[in-house]
């Protein structure tokens, strides 16, 4: 589904990724693990251009999105994003923060799309906060509306950028929760995130970055209880 080949990407003259290789097929979860500032969310967010890379080429669904002549915002309707910090419109309802982009891009009537986000309000038991406002909600139940938010455009992938990161320890394990279902049900996922449990659980792959590159991967079973590098076990002492 997705090919990556030779990417780089530098802010300046600090090189963030360095000629990174990779091949994520359809229905894999591929976690991203390792260092603040090892480029994880740099490389996640190159994959739908929100950073333009400086060099490689990306391939999604079969084309080259980092062809300049490709629309992105056309390619980005298939890969639902989720952030950190849960980006929703403070002035909208929750109902209307899920139906805004199906509806503007045409892609579902104003009906069609409210019945979408109710039967996915339902899904992640907030079916009662259709009507209720971003500032009304606890971080938690921001996230999963953020969810439901990228679920709507009925996205091939699923890209998370830390979506834990930002929430009270509390909070946490609702938002992984809805992942985990996400990942039962067969979505492609790619997960920047901290959370190592979530990474065991539902990973079908790991990878594990540092110094802007790939440094190894595997199962979770090889990569948490078996590391080849050291710099990997280092990490991973310090975490688990």
């Amino acid at each position: 589904m997705i090919t990556v080949k030779h990417l780089s990407k530098a802010f300046g003259g600090h090189v963030v990724l360095s000629n990174v290789n990779e091949h994520i097929k359809p229905g894999e979860k591929v976690v991203i693990i390792g260092p603040s500032g090892s480029g994880k969310s740099t490389f996640l967010r190159c994959l739908n251009l929100l950073e333009q890379p400086t060099g490689g080429t990306i391939i999604f669904d079969g084309q080259d999105i980092t062809d300049p002549h490709v629309d992105i915002n056309q390619v980005r309707q298939h890969m639902g994003m989720v952030f950190q910090h849960f980006n929703l419109f403070a002035n909208l309802s929750i109902r209307q923060n899920i139906t805004l982009a199906p509806v503007k891009l045409k892609l579902m009537s104003r009906e069609e799309a409210d019945a979408e986000a109710m039967r996915l309000l339902k899904r992640v038991n907030l079916a009662d906060k259709a009507d209720a406002y971003p500032g009304q909600l606890s971080g938690g139940q921001k996230q999963r509306i953020a969810i439901v938010r990228a679920l709507a455009m009925k996205p091939k992938v699923m890209l998370f950028d830390e979506p834990t990161s930002a929430l009270d320890p509390e909070m946490v394990g609702e938002v992984l929760e809805v992942m985990k279902e996400l990942a039962e049900d067969g979505m492609t996922m790619i997960v920047v995130t901290h959370e190592m449990g979530f990474a065991r659980e539902v990973a079908t792959r790991v990878l594990f970055m540092d110094g802007g590159n790939i440094l190894e991967q595997g199962t979770p079973e090889e990569l948490f209880s078996h590391p080849r590098e050291e710099r990997t076990r280092d990490f991973l002492s310090k975490v688990l």
